[in-house]
């Protein structure tokens, strides 16, 4: 007998084909509020990042659920969110390229920006943008507490960067920015107690202090001082949002539908998704991804539209034909793949989202 979930697959392959990238509204939105109630109760702003969904009818959700802005990876997704009315914005990296090309400050002529900065050469190509848009850039200066990414690794350095801010007629000082390791906030808190004493001296108060990432939403409220949080995959979750605790399977609003197109071998199949759906990026993980129908089945390899299963573990594998559900072990790189999220609510299609910031590069 047919499911409910069956009727679904069938209209979802009749209509979009495979592979297909689907979201629930209802965990959609139920996970938003869950973020904004998290914030809520630590005293915290929620900005939450579009990089995991990449669509201004999702962050325009969010913004209506209580968040108080956006942050945005690239000056290009911040663009298609400024075209769609949004203006509260963070540019959460720091963007020489699109400052030399002369898009940040075509963009900031529109809408006052805070962009962020762990250099003088960063703070030169701002400093330039905010002359030609004829409005100052608001930046904050980006530290290093321990993910060994981009940021300052000293207090003393972030202090050094906020003088120039100050000191130059077209930069604004906004603030810090964090991103703290999970288990590093004790020595964020050493590190901003120390930086504001510095700021202080330089008569400069840190109006933004910002903290991320989705699996630091276990800290929030531990850091004094901290004004407000970045998050973006706990929007939709995937496999690395579990395997660090934050999340459950029925946390995770995004699924790939994919159909298994061969069986070739007893132990084998392939799948029409591979690293152009799901990217290469395993998360640290084993396999590529989890298969709802067959969560002991892995993704052990792939090929550019191929997805490789090793069925060894399955003691009813799936059929040529059968569709999968797969959650992807990082939801913001696959999202990136799709032109086009096909929403649910429970059973029923709903609508089709564009990922209108998709491949931004600038």
């Amino acid at each position: 007998m047919m499911t409910a979930n069956d009727g679904l697959k069938q209209e979802l392959i009749e209509q979009f084909g495979t592979p297909c990238a689907v979201i629930d509204l209802d965990i959609v939105d139920r996970n938003i509020a869950h973020l904004q109630s998290l914030c809520d109760a630590a005293g915290i702003a929620n900005r939450p990042h579009i990089k995991t969904h990449k669509s201004p009818f999702l962050a325009r959700r969010q913004l209506d659920a209580g968040a108080i802005g956006i942050t945005c990876q690239k000056l290009g997704e911040a663009e298609v969110m400024a075209e769609a009315g949004i203006e509260n914005i963070l540019i959460a990296t720091n963007i020489i390229g699109a400052a030399r090309s002369g898009r940040l400050a075509a963009l900031q002529r529109r809408i006052p920006l805070k962009i962020c900065a762990d250099n003088p050469v960063s703070l030169a190509a701002y400093a330039e943008a905010g002359q030609a848009a004829e409005r100052p850039v608001r930046v904050l200066v980006e530290c290093d507490t321990g993910q060994k990414r981009a940021g300052v690794e000293t207090p003393e350095e972030a202090v050094a960067l906020a003088q120039i801010i100050r000191d130059d007629p077209w930069l604004e000082f906004g603030g810090l920015m964090f991103y703290p390791p999970v288990d590093g906030w004790p020595a964020t808190q050493l590190f901003l107690d120390s930086a504001r004493g510095g700021l202080g001296e330089l008569g400069l108060v840190a109006d933004i202090i910002s903290t991320g990432g989705t699996p630091n939403l276990v800290n929030l409220g531990r850091l004094d001082g901290a004004t407000e949080h970045r998050a973006g995959t706990c929007i939709f979750n995937d496999r690395m949002m579990m395997a660090a605790g934050v999340a459950a399977i029925g946390d995770c609003a995004l699924n790939i539908f994919t159909s298994v197109v061969s069986r070739a071998g007893e132990t084998r199949g392939i799948l029409d998704a591979g690293s152009k759906t799901f990217t290469s990026d395993t998360g640290g993980l084993d396999g590529f991804g989890l298969i709802r129908e067959h969560p002991e089945a892995r993704i052990h390899k792939m090929a550019e539209e191929h997805g490789f299963l090793d069925l060894s573990g399955c003691k009813a594998p799936p059929a040529v034909g059968d569709i999968m559900r797969v959650v992807p072990n990082h939801v913001c790189v696959a999202v990136n793949m799709f032109d086009q999220l096909v929403a649910v609510r429970g059973n029923d299609i709903v609508d089709v989202l564009p990922v209108a910031a998709r491949g931004r590069l600038v």
